[in-house]
Parts: C-alpha cells; sequence; structure tokens
C-alpha cells in the first residue's frame, strides 16, 4: 500500500498566537509539524509561535510584536476571546501589527468566539455585542476567520468577510461512542439546542429528550417540563457551552429525579465562570467532555474525576493547512449538525 504523501505548506507561512490559549496552539503546532512532515531544518511551527512577543506594561496596557519578518506571509493568528477583555484586545492588536507588518493573509484562528450569546436585542436598549465584536476583527484587518461551533450558526452573518465554520463532534462523538452504553438517549438543555441534539443522537443511535427552560435573570434557569421519558436510560446532556454550570446541573438533577440511570455531558467551550466546577463536581453526572477551546488551569478542573478533555488541535490544523493551500474543508464540517 503506498504510503499517505505528508501535506506541503509553502514558504510565506506564518503561524502566530496570543496568550489566550498557549497549550492549544502548542498542540497546533506539533499537530502541523506531524501533518506535513515538516522538520527544525524547514519549519519549526513552535518556534514560530515563540516569536509573537506579548507584554504587560505596569499600567496593564499591552504590547505585540512580531520578532520576525511577516512581509507577504500567510498569516494565522491562533486567539481564543473569552473572558477577560484582555484576550479580545491581543487579538485586534496581533492583526493590527500584521496588517501594518504588509502581511498577504490575516487568519484568524478563533477556539472560542466570546460576546456569542449577546446576538440579539432581546430587550430594550442594549447591545448586539456579537456583531461588535465580528466588525471589530474585520476592521483590524482579518481577512478570514476560522471558528468552532458558535452559540448560534446565524452569528456567521455578522462577518463581512469568509469564516468557517468547524463542528467540535468530530471528537465528541468518537469518544461518547466509546461508551457503549445501552437504552442511550440524547438531551439537550434547552429548545435552541434540539436540532444539534438530534443530529448527536442519530450519530449515537440514540433517543432524544428535551428539556423546557426558562431563564428568570441572568445566569440563572429554572427547569420546567422534561419533553420524553428518561426513566431507566442512561443520558446524555448536550450543550454547546457550559459557563456558571447552573442550567447544566439543573437538568441532570431534573433527569435523574425523573428515574434516568447514569448521566454524562458533552460540551465544546467550559466556560466554568463563578462556582461551575463545584457545582459539576458535586452533581449527579458521572463524566463531562469537553474540550481545550477555552484554556482552564483551576485546581478543580485539572483534577476532576468528572470532566475528561478531548482536544480540538487536529481539526483546526487541519483546517488551517487547507486555508493555506486554498483546498475545500467541506469534509471538516460536521453537515448533519448545521440546523436546516
Amino acid at each position: 500500500m503506498a504510503k499517505k504523501q505528508k501535506l506541503k505548506i509553502k514558504s510565506n507561512f506564518r503561524l502566530a498566537a496570543g496568550r489566550s490559549n498557549t497549550d492549544l496552539a502548542q498542540k497546533i503546532a506539533k499537530s502541523l509539524e506531524k501533518k506535513t512532515g515538516e522538520n527544525k531544518a524547514e519549519i519549526n511551527f513552535a518556534e514560530q509561535l515563540d516569536k509573537t512577543i506579548i507584554r504587560n506594561f505596569s499600567d496593564g496596557e499591552i504590547w505585540v510584536k512580531y520578532e520576525d519578518s511577516i512581509r507577504g506571509g500567510d498569516l494565522f493568528i491562533i486567539q481564543s476571546t473569552h473572558a477577560p477583555g484582555d484576550n479580545l484586545v491581543e487579538l485586534l492588536m496581533l492583526i493590527d501589527a500584521a496588517r501594518r507588518a504588509s502581511a498577504a493573509r490575516i487568519t484568524a484562528v478563533i477556539p472560542y468566539f466570546g460576546y456569542a450569546r449577546q446576538d440579539r436585542k432581546d430587550q430594550p436598549r442594549v447591545s448586539i455585542t456579537a456583531k461588535l465584536m465580528a466588525n471589530l476583527i474585520a476592521n483590524a484587518g482579518a481577512d478570514h476567520v476560522i471558528t468552532m461551533d458558535l452559540h448560534v450558526p446565524q452569528i456567521q452573518g455578522f462577518f463581512d468577510l469568509p469564516l468557517d465554520h468547524l463542528y467540535a463532534s468530530t471528537v465528541l462523538v468518537k469518544k461518547l461512542r466509546s461508551l457503549d452504553l445501552p437504552n442511550l438517549v440524547v438531551a439537550s438543555p434547552d429548545v435552541g439546542g434540539a436540532k444539534t441534539a438530534r443530529a448527536y443522537a442519530k450519530r449515537l443511535n440514540a433517543g432524544l429528550i428535551l428539556i423546557d427552560k426558562r431563564r428568570p435573570a441572568h445566569n440563572v434557569s429554572e427547569v420546567f417540563n422534561i419533553i420524553g421519558d428518561p426513566k431507566g436510560k442512561n443520558i446524555i446532556i448536550i450543550d454547546d457551552l457550559i459557563d456558571t454550570g447552573g442550567t447544566f446541573v439543573a437538568c441532570a438533577r431534573a433527569l435523574k429525579d425523573a428515574g434516568a440511570e447514569q448521566i454524562f455531558g458533552a460540551c465544546t467551550h467550559p466556560v466554568f465562570s463563578g462556582q461551575a466546577l463545584e457545582k459539576i463536581e458535586s452533581s449527579v453526572v458521572s463524566k463531562l467532555f469537553v474540550t481545550d477551546s477555552i484554556h482552564q488551569k483551576h485546581p478543580l478542573f485539572v483534577n476532576s474525576s468528572k470532566i475528561v478533555v478531548q482536544s480540538v488541535a487536529d481539526i483546526f490544523a487541519e483546517a488551517i493547512l487547507r486555508t493555506h493551500n486554498n483546498e475545500s474543508i467541506t469534509s471538516l464540517f460536521e453537515t448533519d449538525l448545521i440546523p436546516t
């Protein structure tokens, strides 16, 4: 059998990263080396990351610089934009510096796109902040965006530049299948996630349960109705992100009280603000599978007996390579997870 040919890259390829998720950036660099077969005598991707210099002045202001020339380069900047706001500012400054340094093309690789939940005017006199973030990234000088599991796919329309929307289901579904659970049911913690949950259920050959949730205030949720029968079932709760953990834990508790057996969870973005980790550790959930789109270093996360991290580095590395070579990345899209 012929050996699979390694993908090649051009000499103008450049890789950079902000400080929001250096662990994932290093994993992407290693994956790129593996996929391309490049060695240190040619292109060292990790070394390119190290040549992005970011510092803070004593007053907190950020300063960025590319140590090597990026003139004419095809530059990929890896940076999630979760809180605090410094992560977004770093990304904007890295894009602006690259534009002023005459990079030929600038691609913002954003594993987690922050402010995505502020995507509409759900009450008077509020900002549609997701659109504002898209405008800032475009105006800073980005030519292209690669991101993963936006809170709602319609946010793609907020960007006035090409955007590739990847899905973490490639790694999450594979892991969930390996559990080999009998009487399996997939649950959506709200009606808005029903289509994604249905797609997961189809791929896992499982049933489907919907939970009718009401949110009386920010970061507060109440479970009202379970649509479906969880009694005697092993259940996987699917969501795009977990923030305070209130919704996730409340859903798990409601399903358990209704007679469910083991309860698992899967989400792409582990935001985990406030007391989320404490809530999850003390919850009825057996395991929660998350990705490394957001870097978490809290001891409860690192040493958790319940949280299992699946890396999305290979997906992003493949998307970066195909973008660099102007090739289609359709095969990386989980098309049956795109709401219709």
